[in-house]
């Protein structure tokens, strides 16, 4: 029997997470199928539950369920836990067990594909939500000089930073807090490419030598890429290494086996 898996969300059609998959599994020689499923905003458990009866055996989560998902989980990964949201979900012996493979992939397209060193940089990281939460731990255990993070709701912020202090020293606050300060790595966590907007960074932030690093991927550069183009960043990525990275996580914790990601973003870069 061919083992399935799928990745759920709302929307959805725009995954790219089947492709990645499918080229993970034939480069691998693995028996799987990946299906993309759209699960209705009040309807995430019953989607869930329907495909592990089905008999499938595990699933990524992407927006607006990641939350949800960590509450559905029976068992929790420590960066799941502390992130309070779940990415992956691995059905077995009657166990939903939760992972969160966000924050160890933006670390190995960051530092091994972009080849940019963490430890002893200054990191801001914008946003409070889901797509921050994934992240927060594996970029502290890269031991930065500074860790930061900015947000329009600064109690957000504030509360997130809580969340994580036992594992390094977080600062936190809204935008305009910034000014004057330099940072070498800055993070777009928020959802404002999706809506071809810019967080309210003031000019300044980039240090020289530095990167702009934007989750979201896409034609073209986002607002916060072009912003930082402008205004001093050296170097320029969005996520879609991130996202095969995560991906490779995802399908290791399923399969057992790491498949090669540079020549599926090859792939995926030439669509």
């Amino acid at each position: 029997m061919t083992d399935r898996y799928a990745v759920v969300g709302n929307p959805i059609a725009h995954s790219k997470s089947p492709l990645i998959h499918a080229e993970f599994a034939l480069q691998t020689g693995q028996d799987l199928s990946y299906t993309a499923l759209l699960a209705p905003l009040d309807g995430f458990s019953v989607t869930v539950n329907a495909f592990r009866a089905e008999g499938g055996k595990g699933l990524n989560v992407t927006v607006p369920f990641k939350q949800e998902a960590w509450k559905l989980a029976t068992r929790l990964t420590e960066r799941a836990q502390l992130a309070q949201a779940v990415n992956t979900l691995k059905f077995e012996d009657g166990e939903i067990l939760g992972d969160n493979t966000d924050g160890a992939g933006l670390v190995r397209d960051i530092t091994h594909n972009l080849g940019f060193k963490i430890q002893g940089k200054r990191i801001l990281l914008m946003g409070a939500g889901g797509a921050a939460r994934g992240v927060i731990l594996p970029l502290l255990k890269e031991y930065p000089a500074l860790f930061a993070i900015a947000n329009r709701t600064p109690a957000k912020a504030h509360e997130l930073a809580q969340l994580f202090l036992v594992h390094g020293d977080i600062s936190s606050g809204e935008y305009d807090s910034l000014a004057g300060c330099h940072f070498d790595l800055i993070i777009n966590a928020t959802s404002s490419s999706l809506s071809d907007e810019l967080p309210p960074l003031p000019a300044g932030v980039f240090s020289p030598r530095s990167l702009a690093y934007d989750m979201m991927y896409g034609k073209g550069l986002t607002p916060f890429l072009l912003f930082a183009q402008t205004h001093g960043a050296e170097q320029l990525a969005d996520g879609l290494g991130m996202l095969v990275e995560q991906a490779a996580e995802s399908f290791f914790l399923w399969r057992g086996v790491r498949p090669d990601t540079q020549s599926v973003m090859a792939k995926l870069k030439a669509l």
